[in-house]
């Protein structure tokens, strides 16, 4: 029979939970990937004791937004590559590269990013099968979408249609995540008030 016990939390430092929940003899590696399991299946929940105050500050920060910004240097770089190609000949190679990255990969992560902005929905081998995946969609789509339209299917149109979506997807994205990381943060707040609250009554 299953016992309907109420789940003991506890509020912690990570220094605090390290010290206190790591076995001597474990080893530090096996320790750190439980740790990180338990904290994408939820059984831990990290509270930022200063998160960001809005979306802005939360756009600012790289430890929040990192994933954003490497998406926006690479679609610029995708973009200077191909304008470069006609002046400087050997940037075909690197253009080659950013440009496989941009078609195959990135629009389809930041849709992904979009739809599940929990860390704990998708694992990461998933998320990098659909990134690929959406991206095989997506990229034709947008090209049908173009072919009915006076600019047609080239080169231009479709990097700069290509590198509109991934950023304005991206955006969408991040202002997703900042909301839930807003939810997470109000509902752990809450919990640790009603246990310094409860600690001084006892």
């Amino acid at each position: 029979m299953k016992s309907n016990k109420p789940v003991k939390k506890e509020v912690k430092t990570l220094e605090e939970y390290m010290r206190t929940s790591k076995n001597k003899e474990a080893k530090t590696y096996d320790f750190l990937k439980k740790t990180y399991e338990d904290i994408v299946s939820g059984k831990i929940v990290l509270i930022d004791p200063s998160p960001p105050k809005d979306f802005l500050e939360y756009l600012l920060r790289l430890d929040y937004s990192l994933w954003l910004w490497t998406i926006i240097v690479l679609t610029a770089l995708t973009v200077l590559t191909v304008a470069l190609t006609s002046i400087i000949p050997w940037v075909i190679y690197f253009r080659y590269v950013v440009g496989s990255i941009a078609v195959l990969f990135m629009p389809g992560y930041v849709t992904v990013k979009a739809l599940y902005p929990g860390e704990q929905d998708l694992t990461q081998l998933e998320r990098l099968a659909l990134s690929i995946g959406l991206s095989l969609a997506i990229v034709p789509l947008l090209g049908l979408i173009l072919n009915y339209m006076p600019w047609g299917i080239r080169l231009e149109p479709v990097l700069i249609s290509l590198s509109l979506y991934t950023v304005i997807v991206a955006l969408i994205a991040s202002y997703r995540k900042y909301h839930e990381l807003s939810e997470k943060q109000a509902a752990g707040r809450s919990y640790m008030l009603e246990e310094l609250t409860r600690k001084q009554v006892l």
